[in-house]
């Protein structure tokens, strides 16, 4: 990958046309908060737009970017237990808006409920249709160790969603 002096606003812009609806699924996934994904995405085309780097593929790009947004998510995650918070929901739980089962949304829930090593390689193979190779490299793990990641959390996910109905 070769260095660019500054990137112009037309490949921002295409850039997050083209990748921001799948950083904020794999930042939602990790983060369970929409606003907390928003901030994320966010700052990965940041990063983009100050990298640089020109990719020599598309899917190179989309690559760098999602492990630049998994990593800023980590960051975010390991922050969020060194200063606990309150959320707004254990203040107000009324302000939760229901889910709608018809609309996928127990599903959805089901897999916001599971630790976020496993909704990350759940939401990378099969929201964002990666290969067990590909989701290995870009969150620098053992193929073994994403196929196992994969088994437990479609078991985790089966039995959290039959205990939905």
């Amino acid at each position: 990958m070769n260095h660019q002096p500054e990137r112009s606003q037309e490949e921002i812009e295409n850039a997050v046309a083209a990748y921001a609806d799948t950083l904020f699924r794999v930042c939602l996934s990790m983060l369970r908060n929409p606003m907390d994904a928003e901030d994320m995405v966010q700052e990965t085309f940041l990063k983009f737009s100050i990298s640089g780097i020109v990719f020599p593929s598309e899917a190179q790009k989309k690559a760098w970017l999602i492990k630049v947004a998994v990593n800023l998510c980590k960051n975010q995650l390991s922050f969020f237990q060194r200063h606990k918070q309150i959320s707004l929901e254990d203040l107000s739980p009324s302000l939760e808006p229901p889910s709608d089962p018809n609309e996928g949304g127990a599903l959805l829930e089901a897999l916001l409920s599971l630790p976020p090593k496993y909704r990350i390689v759940l939401t990378l193979y099969y929201v964002e249709e990666y290969t067990v190779r590909e989701i290995a490299l870009i969150l620098h793990l053992h193929e073994s160790s994403v196929k196992r990641r994969l088994i437990t959390g479609r078991t985790m996910l089966q039995k959290s969603y039959r205990e939905e109905f």
